[in-house]
């Protein structure tokens, strides 16, 4: 991250941290795979080695998938009643594929914020 910046338009964060795009050039694909985080970018050769989002994209999709999904499981029983196996065949993939989905939008944002404001694990200075 020391490269001269000017080589490099800005780059809305949220809209390339939703489309998996390279922080800094907003071309090349951040993610290799589902959910991997490549080791750099192919087009501008950004090295994603800052790139730590830690548990925080899966805590907050937990909170909304959870609460989707047993809303809408919730709502279906009282309404209709119906018997058990088609709330295993409705809410289960439902619930897998929300959640995948969501975690990678918000894992590609939070790796482009962090790029963008140049976040860094806690220091202390002792000077």
């Amino acid at each position: 991250m020391d490269e001269d910046k000017a080589l490099f338009p800005p780059i809305d964060p949220i809209r390339a941290g939703v489309r998996g795009c390279c922080p800094r050039c907003g071309q090349g694909r951040l993610f290799d795979g589902l959910l991997k985080v490549r080791p750099a970018c192919s087009n501008c050769g950004l090295d994603y080695s800052f790139a730590d989002s830690g548990d925080g994209p899966v805590v907050f999709v937990l909170l909304i998938v959870g609460f989707i999904v047993v809303g809408a499981a919730l709502w279906m029983d009282v309404n209709y009643a119906p018997p058990l196996w088609v709330h295993f065949i409705l809410w289960v993939p439902l619930a897998i594929g929300l959640g995948l989905w969501l975690t990678r939008i918000l894992k590609g944002l939070l790796i482009t914020l962090q790029y963008r404001n140049d976040a860094r694990p806690g220091e202390i200075d002792r000077g």
